[in-house]
């Protein structure tokens, strides 16, 4: 191609740009939002819970919010470690212990609706002093539970595993606190480190510490 040539088809591809460029512009503009949105659409949401508590009440929020997310076709994990550990036992033997929690309610799970709902705030001196009284709680609140057809943390964890949650045991704590993998349900996931999970976590769309 002469040098003429080449420069009148440089002119016209100028002139094409200066006529139609704000028209490309736009195309290519709505073709890649319209990419964005499929790629989006198409993308399974994540969610990761460090779960580090052992008592029935801190029980609920971790199995709550993975079988609810699981429902919805979430990606979830959760990492149990400490006394969340405790909650992949084989026995579930959770107790409630109102010491040190001035949020929670003390409320009768019987009698009269008025008797109901009356909220026994109770000093931690007289809880810490009367025998039996984390017993009386854990009670207390099943029942309450139970009045209100809220499933057992039994239950919540079936659900889960049913649901196909990354149920994970942190094996340091298990090492630290001398447990065995028989004392765990034989649905434990993985038994990795905080090095592992991170990493998990650093990509899921929602990361949750309870």
């Amino acid at each position: 191609m002469s040098i003429t040539a080449e420069k009148s088809t440089g002119n016209l591809s100028g002139e094409l740009l200066q006529q139609h460029g704000a028209a490309l512009d736009a195309w290519f503009d709505d073709r890649f939002s319209k990419k964005l949105k499929e790629v989006e659409e198409n993308r399974t949401p994540s969610l990761s819970i460090i779960a580090t508590k052992g008592t029935m009440d801190w029980a609920y929020p971790p199995f709550i919010l993975a079988s609810t997310a699981s429902a919805l076709g979430w990606d979830v994990n959760v990492f149990f470690t400490f006394y969340g550990l405790e909650l992949l036992k084989k026995d579930l033997n959770l107790q409630v212990s109102p010491l040190g929690n001035p949020g929670m309610p003390m409320k009768m799970p019987f009698g009269p609706k008025w008797f109901q709902g009356i909220n026994w705030n109770m000093p931690n001196l007289l809880m810490a002093g009367v025998p039996g009284f984390e017993k009386l709680a854990t009670t207390l609140m099943k029942k309450t539970v139970k009045n209100n057809g809220v499933a057992s943390i039994q239950e919540l964890r079936d659900v889960c595993i049913e649901a196909g949650v990354n149920l994970v045991a942190c094996q340091m704590t298990v090492d630290l606190f001398g447990y065995t993998r028989d004392d765990f349900i034989p649905e434990v996931k993985d038994w990795i480190g905080a090095a592992s999970f991170l990493p998990i976590a650093q990509k899921s769309d929602v990361s949750l510490f309870i």
